[in-house]
């Protein structure tokens, strides 16, 4: 069944409950507030701070920029682009471009204008709908990007180059498509987080798109009554798959357009929000706020919070103990996968196994895993090798990239590039990237396993281990540490604190700096390393000199 039925469902079977509630915290004086009184309150360009959809508004527009993209040309197979920040447009957005048999292509809010053009481009993209945030980098690039016919603006003062698609949509019939669509057709492009280079387009048909959804839904069994509280992009599979399972069941979702630890309590106690999904750097911003002293959670109703789960890396286990000790009915869970595998579900913990806190799981709903060595053959149970899955959500192909598609897709397995073992009870552990190992004096070194080390110390705020040349063991691990607000850290401190590591896993370099994460909250080591590792060629030559 193409996703779009679903939508179909709601609206019939739902059409005045809220499907979708957008809000915007930066208001002055909110904490006297609730949200309910900031939908009666506007800002000075007449935005309201609460915004609502109901499922059957929800299809309704869906429809209309479908019937428009229909009268622009679009059609089965090609493509169009979004590049909003989350807002309530967004979903309709997407789901009016899946109608059209047109493929959905999201695009990275942090991507700069040639970013942007080299994806639009390596989509071969037909049409770019874009927000006020984006203006300058779209108008950067416009005249040189061919393809794209259509420019289309979501907000308030249309910029010249480009059309107003609140002008446009207005006209166009609510009613839906006669487009037919089946699950092997074509649906969506996603690109890769580009953590380990380029980002590569990955092809995704309807069928992939369904699945996600039946696997959110059975591994965390939404109903009606629940309400998804959605933080991070909707570019990126994560936060939509994760949504995916509320949408199945016609379940209300909350975008909020923020991330500070009072606004998500805030968020989650007026709109009675049962499931969040975090981040790793968001979850320990909300317990150090605590910890503080800055936020008291007795002061917001958290009683209906029922789920919190956490994906897009490993999570540290000291961090869900912690956890536990402030928020102790929260079910726990985290979930593995990549945008390859339509994002997560591919590999699940469950809420049942927080006994196994630090690994990432077993085999999701309708997916099978394998861990392999580098010819491709099982390793045996407790060794590392790299992780193999295969599902009805794996991606059809990367577009335009024959070798790089062959390079992972293997006899229907996706080889993820991420490195594993499986212990005693099946239950699989990351290690590390394939490409973040560092061999250092010929013993293999999984930064994850010194991270998690380190984040046990309560002065550390973040911490990324990276490998650094060094001429006699090859690769040396360096250590870069963001220190907790008002904390201070010495380098004799954490060499200290290193004592209880094995001697070759101990970091050999500790460099005190922030850690940049991408907006999916991985860590962006190539960043850190063309960083650090200029620089240490720099002295390394200094010291020839």
């Amino acid at each position: 069944m193409p996703i779009t039925e679903i939508l179909q469902k709601n609206a019939d079977f739902y059409p005045n409950d809220v499907s979708l509630v957008e809000i915007n915290p930066k208001l002055e004086n909110q904490a006297r507030m609730t949200w309910r009184e900031y939908s009666l309150i506007e800002s000075t360009s007449g935005e309201a701070y609460r915004k609502t959809l109901s499922w059957g508004e929800f299809n309704k527009q869906a429809n209309k920029f479908a019937n428009l993209l229909l009268t622009r040309g679009i059609k089965k197979g090609d493509k169009v682009a979004i590049l909003l920040m989350n807002c309530i447009e967004w979903l309709p957005v997407y789901f009016g471009i899946l109608k059209t048999g047109a493929m959905a292509v999201p695009l990275n809010y942090r991507y700069t204008g040639s970013e942007i053009r080299y994806c639009l481009e390596l989509a071969d993209a037909d049409f770019l709908i874009f927000g006020p945030e984006f203006t300058g980098r779209v108008e950067e690039i416009c005249q040189r990007v061919k393809r794209v016919k259509t420019w289309l603006y979501v907000g308030e003062d249309c910029p010249t180059f480009a059309e107003s698609y609140d002008k446009l949509i207005e006209y166009c019939s609510s009613k839906s498509p006669t487009v037919k669509l089946t699950d092997d057709d074509l649906a969506a492009i996603y690109f890769s987080s580009g953590t380990t280079g380029f980002p590569k387009a990955i092809i995704h048909k309807h069928r992939s798109l369904m699945h996600a959804a039946m696997t959110e839904q059975n591994h965390h069994s939404q109903t009606k009554d629940d309400c998804f509280l959605c933080i991070p992009p909707l570019y990126h599979t994560g936060a939509k798959m994760h949504w995916f399972g509320s949408f199945l069941v016609g379940g209300k979702a909350v975008i909020l357009k923020g991330i500070a630890p009072e606004w998500i309590l805030k968020a989650v106690s007026e709109e009675k929000c049962t499931i969040v999904w975090l981040l790793v750097p968001w979850a320990q911003d909300i317990l150090d706020a605590i910890e503080r002293g800055d936020i008291d959670p007795s002061k917001y109703e958290l009683s209906q919070w029922r789920l919190m789960h956490i994906g897009a890396q490993p999570v540290p286990p000291s961090l869900i103990k912690r956890w536990k000790e402030y928020f102790p009915n929260h079910a726990y869970d985290t979930n593995y996968g990549l945008s390859e595998s339509i994002g997560p579900g591919c590999v699940h913990l469950g809420v049942e196994n927080e006994h196994k806190v630090g690994a990432i799981g077993k085999a999701g709903f309708g997916w099978q895993t394998k861990i392999c060595d580098e010819a491709g053959k099982p390793v045996t149970r407790g060794e590392v090798g790299e992780l193999a899955v295969k599902g009805p959500g794996v991606m059809t192909a990367y577009y335009k990239d024959e070798k790089a598609t062959a390079d992972v897709l293997k006899d229907g397995w996706l080889f993820t590039g991420d490195m594993a073992m499986e212990d005693e009870d099946g239950f699989i552990y990351l290690v590390d990237r394939k490409k973040d190992v560092i061999i250092s004096g010929g013993e293999n070194l999984y930064p994850v396993q010194i991270e998690d080390f380190l984040r046990t110390n309560t002065k550390i705020a973040d911490v990324a281990v990276i490998g650094l040349a060094d001429a006699r063991l090859g690769e040396i691990a360096a250590a870069i540490i963001e220190v907790k607000e008002g904390m201070t850290l010495t380098e004799e401190e954490v060499n200290d604190f290193c004592l209880d590591l094995p001697r070759y896993k101990r970091p050999r370099k500790i460099i005190f700096a922030d850690v940049p994460r991408n907006p999916t909250g991985k860590i962006e080591k190539p960043k850190l390393r063309e960083m650090f590792g200029a620089a240490d060629v720099v002295a390394k030559q200094n010291e020839i000199n």
